[in-house]
Protein backbone atom coordinates (compact mmCIF):
# COMPACT_ATOMS: atom_id res chain seq x y z
CA UNK A 1 0.00 0.00 0.00
CA UNK A 2 1.31 3.40 -0.96
CA UNK A 3 0.59 6.24 1.43
CA UNK A 4 0.16 9.47 -0.43
CA UNK A 5 0.40 12.64 1.68
CA UNK A 6 -2.67 14.81 1.59
CA UNK A 7 -0.70 17.81 0.35
CA UNK A 8 0.00 15.99 -2.93
CA UNK A 9 -3.71 16.04 -3.85
CA UNK A 10 -4.79 18.89 -6.06
CA UNK A 11 -8.22 19.51 -4.52
CA UNK A 12 -8.84 22.81 -2.75
CA UNK A 13 -10.30 21.13 0.34
CA UNK A 14 -7.34 18.78 0.62
CA UNK A 15 -4.92 21.70 0.31
CA UNK A 16 -6.74 23.55 3.10
CA UNK A 17 -6.57 20.45 5.29
CA UNK A 18 -2.87 20.11 4.56
CA UNK A 19 -2.29 23.72 5.64
CA UNK A 20 -4.35 23.07 8.79
CA UNK A 21 -2.26 19.98 9.51
CA UNK A 22 0.93 22.02 9.18
CA UNK A 23 -0.61 24.72 11.39
CA UNK A 24 -1.01 22.23 14.22
CA UNK A 25 -4.15 20.17 13.74
CA UNK A 26 -1.84 17.20 13.45
CA UNK A 27 -2.92 13.83 12.15
CA UNK A 28 -6.62 14.61 12.68
CA UNK A 29 -6.72 15.77 9.06
CA UNK A 30 -4.25 13.27 7.65
CA UNK A 31 -5.77 10.79 5.21
CA UNK A 32 -4.25 7.38 4.57
CA UNK A 33 -5.41 5.64 1.44
CA UNK A 34 -4.25 3.31 -1.29
CA UNK A 35 -2.85 4.67 -4.55
CA UNK A 36 -4.54 2.79 -7.40
CA UNK A 37 -3.35 4.76 -10.41
CA UNK A 38 -2.96 1.48 -12.31
CA UNK A 39 -6.66 0.60 -11.93
CA UNK A 40 -8.48 1.29 -15.22
CA UNK A 41 -11.65 2.83 -13.76
CA UNK A 42 -12.27 5.89 -11.59
CA UNK A 43 -15.24 7.11 -9.52
CA UNK A 44 -16.22 3.52 -8.70
CA UNK A 45 -18.02 2.57 -5.50
CA UNK A 46 -17.60 -1.01 -4.26
CA UNK A 47 -20.45 -2.09 -1.98
CA UNK A 48 -22.02 -5.20 -0.44
CA UNK A 49 -24.80 -6.06 -2.91
CA UNK A 50 -26.82 -8.25 -0.52
CA UNK A 51 -26.82 -5.68 2.29
CA UNK A 52 -30.08 -3.71 2.39
CA UNK A 53 -28.39 -0.68 3.98
CA UNK A 54 -25.56 -0.72 1.40
CA UNK A 55 -27.98 -1.04 -1.51
CA UNK A 56 -30.03 1.88 -0.21
CA UNK A 57 -26.79 3.87 0.19
CA UNK A 58 -26.06 3.26 -3.50
CA UNK A 59 -29.58 4.36 -4.42
CA UNK A 60 -29.17 7.50 -2.28
CA UNK A 61 -25.96 8.37 -4.12
CA UNK A 62 -27.37 7.58 -7.58
CA UNK A 63 -30.41 9.84 -7.05
CA UNK A 64 -28.23 12.79 -5.98
CA UNK A 65 -25.38 12.30 -8.44
CA UNK A 66 -27.00 14.32 -11.23
CA UNK A 67 -23.74 14.37 -13.22
CA UNK A 68 -23.79 10.54 -13.13
CA UNK A 69 -20.11 10.58 -12.21
CA UNK A 70 -20.15 7.61 -9.84
CA UNK A 71 -20.46 4.02 -10.98
CA UNK A 72 -21.23 1.08 -8.76
CA UNK A 73 -20.14 -2.52 -8.40
CA UNK A 74 -21.38 -5.10 -5.94
CA UNK A 75 -18.61 -7.02 -4.22
CA UNK A 76 -20.43 -10.22 -5.25
CA UNK A 77 -20.05 -9.43 -8.99
CA UNK A 78 -16.98 -10.68 -10.91
CA UNK A 79 -15.68 -7.10 -11.30
CA UNK A 80 -16.39 -6.29 -7.65
CA UNK A 81 -14.64 -9.44 -6.47
CA UNK A 82 -11.52 -8.57 -8.49
CA UNK A 83 -11.59 -5.05 -7.07
CA UNK A 84 -12.00 -6.37 -3.52
CA UNK A 85 -9.09 -8.77 -4.00
CA UNK A 86 -6.91 -5.93 -5.28
CA UNK A 87 -7.66 -4.01 -2.07
CA UNK A 88 -7.33 -6.97 0.29
CA UNK A 89 -11.04 -6.98 1.18
CA UNK A 90 -12.62 -10.36 1.97
CA UNK A 91 -15.41 -10.63 -0.63
CA UNK A 92 -17.13 -13.29 1.48
CA UNK A 93 -17.33 -11.08 4.54
CA UNK A 94 -16.69 -7.46 3.56
CA UNK A 95 -16.09 -5.04 6.42
CA UNK A 96 -15.76 -1.86 4.34
CA UNK A 97 -16.85 -0.09 1.23
CA UNK A 98 -14.24 1.20 -1.19
CA UNK A 99 -14.36 4.27 -3.39
CA UNK A 100 -11.90 4.95 -6.19
CA UNK A 101 -11.68 8.65 -6.80
CA UNK A 102 -8.85 10.44 -8.59
CA UNK A 103 -6.75 7.27 -8.73
CA UNK A 104 -6.96 6.78 -4.97
CA UNK A 105 -8.99 4.18 -3.07
CA UNK A 106 -10.73 5.38 0.09
CA UNK A 107 -12.12 3.00 2.70
CA UNK A 108 -14.67 3.05 5.53
CA UNK A 109 -15.62 6.56 6.70
CA UNK A 110 -13.09 8.17 4.33
CA UNK A 111 -14.89 6.49 1.43
CA UNK A 112 -18.35 7.54 2.59
CA UNK A 113 -17.29 11.15 3.18
CA UNK A 114 -15.40 11.32 -0.10
CA UNK A 115 -18.57 10.32 -1.96
CA UNK A 116 -20.92 12.56 0.04
CA UNK A 117 -18.70 15.63 -0.27
CA UNK A 118 -18.68 15.15 -4.06
CA UNK A 119 -22.47 15.29 -4.38
CA UNK A 120 -24.33 18.52 -5.15
CA UNK A 121 -25.55 20.13 -1.94
CA UNK A 122 -23.52 17.78 0.26
CA UNK A 123 -20.13 19.52 0.09
CA UNK A 124 -20.52 20.57 3.72
CA UNK A 125 -19.85 16.96 4.75
CA UNK A 126 -16.16 17.44 3.98
CA UNK A 127 -16.02 19.31 7.31
CA UNK A 128 -16.48 15.91 8.99
CA UNK A 129 -12.94 14.99 7.94
CA UNK A 130 -11.76 17.02 10.95
CA UNK A 131 -13.31 14.38 13.23
CA UNK A 132 -10.48 11.95 13.97
CA UNK A 133 -10.57 8.90 11.71
CA UNK A 134 -10.44 6.63 14.73
CA UNK A 135 -13.80 8.01 15.94
CA UNK A 136 -15.39 8.09 12.49
CA UNK A 137 -14.33 4.52 11.78
CA UNK A 138 -15.54 3.32 15.19
CA UNK A 139 -19.06 4.44 14.22
CA UNK A 140 -18.62 3.03 10.71
CA UNK A 141 -17.45 -0.33 12.11
CA UNK A 142 -20.38 -0.49 14.53
CA UNK A 143 -22.88 -0.03 11.70
CA UNK A 144 -20.94 -2.36 9.35
CA UNK A 145 -20.78 -5.13 11.95
CA UNK A 146 -24.52 -4.96 12.61
CA UNK A 147 -25.84 -4.00 9.15
CA UNK A 148 -27.57 -7.31 8.42
CA UNK A 149 -29.20 -7.47 11.83
CA UNK A 150 -30.34 -3.83 11.76
CA UNK A 151 -31.33 -3.43 8.11
CA UNK A 152 -31.61 -6.96 6.70
CA UNK A 153 -29.94 -9.04 4.04
CA UNK A 154 -31.16 -9.73 0.51
CA UNK A 155 -31.19 -13.25 -0.93
CA UNK A 156 -29.54 -11.97 -4.09
CA UNK A 157 -27.72 -8.81 -5.14
CA UNK A 158 -29.66 -5.58 -5.40
CA UNK A 159 -31.06 -5.15 -8.93
CA UNK A 160 -30.94 -1.53 -10.11
CA UNK A 161 -33.59 0.09 -12.28
CA UNK A 162 -32.99 0.55 -16.03
CA UNK A 163 -31.60 4.10 -15.63
CA UNK A 164 -29.05 3.07 -13.03
CA UNK A 165 -28.10 -0.19 -14.76
CA UNK A 166 -25.84 1.72 -17.17
CA UNK A 167 -23.79 2.87 -14.17
CA UNK A 168 -23.24 -0.63 -12.76
CA UNK A 169 -19.97 -2.42 -13.44
CA UNK A 170 -20.17 -6.20 -13.39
Amino acid sequence: MTIKPISSRSGVFEQKLARAWIAGWGPVCEKVHQDVTGWPDDDVILYDGVCVFCSRWVGFIARRDVAKRFRFTAIQSPYGTRLAQAFGIDAGDPDTNAVIRGGIAYFKSDGALTVLSGLPGWGWTCALFVVPRMLRNAVYNLVARNRYRLFGKLDACFVPDADMRARVLE
